[in-house]
């Protein structure tokens, strides 16, 4: 079989937002640049543009617009706070420091130029429950989340003026990087369409093939024991390829590969209604006010989980159960107020950036993701009595394992406390949907203090939640120049990594925990660095 060969000056390997950031960076430049993704063309942009399209700014001009007062100094503090760095984690504590400081300025700025434009009501997640996250709200939506951004750039990059430059190859997958100790030459895979073997030479190789998400036993043999044991049952909420295929690429050629074991997974994730690929999940935004209980239908705690606060604990309070899956129990008024899935393929109104869809779900709810998945979702069980409902809960899973008895009394417990009146609230969950309701964003997407069993707003809703797999918070090596460095320490001539591949940095900026939409803004600017670095030297 004839080897198809092909020489550039830099090889990109990986056509998501930190790939299509570092070729439209280099492109005006007289570099020829390859960049090969084993994806097809339609899916181009990779997870990003499915993405909610969330990052993480500190004091940005959306920030100051609003009153929200913001500086790096706060926003390092948080970061260490919640990352819970190690005492060995130089490069990722320089990483972090490297985003918070430049953040602004070379993405959000750089996204500016690009023609991206933000929502004007910032999002406030991670605000840390047992220590601090975010004191301030900093993640900022882009406004036509995720599939904009992708699109908007990889628009920019075909009608730019030296895009003839420019070669792009889909269905190419790499497997192997050429070279040696003395540096990398370029890489080899195989064009999966025509099934022909693909040998690549180039004088800069670019490593931005995402993290080992996709790979759901990768992610059960680095699973981190902190979090409890690891689920029998995880759901695939990241890229199809982030398989890892160029970490053990890189560690052949000596690269040093680290914190494989921080993973930033979700709590609620659900089958996905029409699956892409196996154990496909999606992943829901929690409803602040439904119950979240375990399989027998006890109320997970001591501290009741609600989302908004801390995702870690999140996946840890559910895998520390003895059946590593929940339920959220809430009723039709809740769904239809809180309910929501993360990305970019149930939020129409936002994607197509329609205010009007977007008010009047707002104002009347989100009643066409209500009917997708009761209709489409395995996972969505509804009732118009405690009793139905758990009688579908356990239909659903093949067992009797939800319990009518302790359900029943988890939901009275905490539905007595509403009916005392919210002087007598001694409720950890109350006094958190008191604290989000404090704050314009959430107060509109949060109801106010409402019962699960209210017969007005029948009816009743469970819905069935596993771990899901999402991204890599470890991965290659790097130092502050996307250089990708060897076991000892060492840059290996020629080779660079960006985005979810290098850890989003340094093989590991966010430690344990992310402040969120760090992930988006980071593959933003490790592309922007790569490419002046190779524009240097």
């Amino acid at each position: 079989m004839i080897t198809k060969e092909i020489k550039t000056d830099v090889l990109i390997i990986g056509g998501g937002i930190a790939g299509i950031v570092t070729a439209l960076e280099l492109l005006d430049t007289g570099l020829q640049i390859t960049l090969v993704d084993r994806d097809k063309k339609e899916n181009f942009g990779g997870l990003a543009k499915e993405s909610f399209g969330g990052i993480f700014f500190v004091n940005s001009p959306t920030q100051r617009r609003i009153g929200i007062r913001d500086n790096i100094d706060l926003a390092l503090n948080d970061w260490y706070s919640f990352a819970d760095f190690e005492e060995q984690d130089y490069l990722p504590k320089k990483w972090a420091e490297h985003y918070i400081k430049l953040c602004t300025s070379d993405v959000y700025g750089w996204l500016i130029k690009q023609g991206i434009s933000f929502f004007p009501v910032i999002h406030w997640v991670e605000r840390g429950l047992f220590k601090p996250g975010n004191s301030v709200p900093r993640f900022h939506m882009v406004w036509g989340t995720g599939h904009e951004l992708a699109t908007k750039l990889i628009k920019n990059l075909s009608n730019h003026a030296k895009y003839k430059n420019l070669d792009i190859r889909f269905n190419h997958r790499i497997m192997n990087l050429l070279g040696g100790r003395g540096g990398i030459t370029g890489a080899a895979g195989i064009d999966e369409k025509n099934d022909v073997p693909v040998h690549i030479e180039s004088k800069h190789t670019v490593i931005a093939t995402g993290g080992i998400g996709g790979s759901l036993e990768t992610v059960k043999k680095y699973w981190n024991s902190r979090l409890g044991q690891v689920p029998n049952k995880i759901l695939n909420g990241a890229h199809e390829f982030g398989l890892g295929d160029l970490h053990w690429a890189a560690e052949k050629m000596n690269a040093n590969i680290t914190h494989l074991n921080k993973m930033w997974n979700y709590a609620a994730g659900i089958h996905h209604p029409f699956p892409k690929k196996p154990n496909h999940g999606l992943s829901v935004v929690p409803p602040k006010s439904a119950l979240w209980v375990n399989a027998v239908g006890s109320r997970i705690g001591p501290v009741p989980l609600v989302a908004g606060y801390d995702t870690s604990y999140l996946v840890e309070s559910i895998c520390n159960q003895k059946d590593k899956y929940s339920w959220q129990i809430m009723n039709w008024k809740i769904a239809k107020k809180e309910m929501a899935v993360s990305g970019s393929e149930y939020n129409d109104a936002i994607k197509n950036k329609n205010w009007i869809g977007f008010i009047s779900g707002i104002l009347f709810g989100n009643k066409s993701l209500l009917n997708s998945l009761k209709n489409d979702c395995v996972d969505f069980v509804m009732a118009d009595s405690i009793e139905l409902l758990v009688e579908k809960m356990n239909a659903l899973n093949g067992d009797n394992k939800v319990s009518l008895e302790i359900l029943e009394k988890s939901i009275t417990l905490y539905d007595d406390q509403i009916g005392r009146g919210k002087k007598y609230f001694n409720d950890e969950q109350l006094r958190r949907i008191g604290h989000l309701r404090q704050y314009r964003g959430d107060r509109i997407r949060t109801c106010k203090f409402q019962k699960i069993d209210d017969k007005k707003v029948y009816p009743l809703v469970a819905i069935r939640e596993f771990i899901l797999s999402r991204k890599s918070l470890g991965g290659i090596q790097t130092d502050l120049d996307c250089q990708v460095l060897d076991k000892e320490g060492n840059s290996i001539n020629g080779l660079l990594a960006v985005g979810e591949a290098a850890g989003f940095g340094g093989g590991g900026m966010h430690g344990r925990r992310a402040l969120e939409g760090t992930f988006l803004g980071s593959c933003i600017l490790t592309g922007r660095i790569a490419a002046e670095t190779i524009k240097n030297e």
